[in-house]
């Protein structure tokens, strides 16, 4: 059996280029452990938590990683050497064994080296946060104010002061910035142009070169993407199924979708528009231009205008506690405003359903603490709308990271970066 790393045929494979390779290999299986019978991991590659061994919890040494990957121990161990050398990796007690022999230490991620900074930009907030390689939050800032009356400039200015703050406290717990990504709720171009982004009346806003030279974003790669794309990445990576739908529920509605782990963006980077499927053609007029989209059925603003919650002073996020405590003590308008939401999400989610055949839909943003009331609504659509839901079921959830899913998600991208290509860290580099 050839060595990991080699290739087939006749294609010759450059020194460099196998170090590379082998480095990730190796990465992979601490930050996973090795494939068991089934495959590797739902994502197909690394995830960005945990760092034990998959079967049973393990710690694997560099012994089981030159067993599981055929490599030899001698070049596992000059590989795990620069792992640690670069703060990738850190040894840890030996992990208890059966026999006679000294029990070998055990190799995890390293929480105290490398970590994503990851930003994001909606219509009522602006939120930033650090991911160290572990995937542990380490520090988290969410400033609350409506975006929409500031223009772009003034908008990433700010979100750049707010990067700043955090970026200080990462590097007085020793972390060191591997990169940031900026989760804006809008239609991203490949080169971090958003293109359209209708709630906060965005058009072909070139983001780099809007926030070039500010220094808290200086000296690592920026990316920008939609933020139900990043949220969606980020539910992914918390042990999230292989193949699901993610709705953020914000003012705007977005949907990242994620099939055998991959995330699905289309021919153009823009899909997941969900918020602009139109419900009823001929409703109510929309921010897009179009009329009846789904956002003014289910969107933040039309559940708590329904719910008798709007213009009341409250922030957003206090009208979202308010209406989530009068569900909860069956308020007959905020009860109605959520299932009619709800219906009118679940008509839409299920036409996706039909399309795409996910089996889970992940309830994201303002959605995840309204998923108890939401979700029955939903579900109740989706069954009656499915083609395949009377012996395939769908499951309808709240996102494991709540309203945190795409501002995590997107530190949670520059650290699998990372993780996926270590060599260009350790040459000093940037994913």
């Amino acid at each position: 059996m050839a060595q990991a790393g080699t290739r087939s045929g006749n294609t010759p494979v450059r020194q460099a280029s196998l170090r590379e390779h082998n480095l990730g290999l190796v990465l992979r299986h601490i930050a996973t452990g090795p494939p068991t019978a089934g495959g590797t991991d739902a994502a197909g590659g690394t995830v960005g938590t945990g760092g034990t061994a998959a079967a049973g919890g393990r710690v694997p040494s560099r012994a089981d990683i030159a067993a599981a990957t055929g490599l030899t121990r001698a070049t596992v161990s000059a590989l795990v050497d620069d792992l640690i050398g670069g703060r990738l990796v850190t040894e840890v007690a030996p992990t208890p064994r059966a026999g006679a022999g000294r029990p070998a230490l055990g190799l995890v991620l390293a929480g105290n080296g490398p970590a994503g900074l990851g930003l994001e930009i909606n219509v009522d907030y602006l939120a930033a946060c650090v991911v160290d390689l572990t995937g542990r939050v380490r520090h988290r800032v969410v400033h609350r104010a409506d975006q929409r009356p500031a223009g772009p400039r003034d908008v990433l200015a700010r979100v750049a002061d707010l990067a700043a703050a955090v970026r200080g406290e990462a590097e007085r717990q020793g972390l060191a910035h591997a990169g940031t990504a900026l989760a804006v709720p809008g239609l991203v171009t490949a080169d971090g142009v958003v293109r359209l982004a209708p709630n906060l009346g965005w058009r072909d806003v070139d983001v780099p070169a809007l926030v070039h030279g500010h220094p808290a974003l200086a000296g690592a790669p920026l990316t920008v993407d939609n933020e139900a794309n990043l949220a969606a990445l980020g539910e992914l990576h918390t042990a999230g199924p292989a193949s699901f739908l993610y709705v953020s529920g914000e003012i705007g509605i977005g949907a990242g979708i994620v099939l055998d782990g991959a995330l699905l963006r289309g021919a153009r980077g823009w899909s997941g528009e969900l918020g602009h499927v139109a419900v009823r053609p001929d409703g109510p007029p929309c921010g897009c231009g179009a009329r009846g989209c789904l956002e003014r059925y289910a969107g933040q603003d039309a559940i708590l205008a329904a719910a008798g919650l709007a213009d009341r002073g409250h922030t957003a996020d206090q009208a979202v506690a308010r209406l989530t405590s009068l569900a909860e003590a069956a308020d007959p308008a905020a009860l109605r405003a959520l299932a009619d939401a709800g219906s009118a999400l679940g008509v839409t989610v299920a036409g996706v359903i039909n399309v795409l055949d996910v089996d889970t839909v992940v309830l994201g943003g303002v959605y995840a603490p309204l998923t108890p009331w939401l979700a029955p609504a939903v579900e109740d659509e989706v069954n009656h709308r499915v083609l395949t839901a009377g012996w395939s079921p769908v499951t309808v959830r709240a996102s494991r990271l709540g309203g945190d899913a795409a501002v995590v998600g997107a530190a949670g991208s520059v650290v699998r970066a990372v993780l996926d290509r270590p060599a260009r860290w350790l040459a000093g580099g940037r994913p």
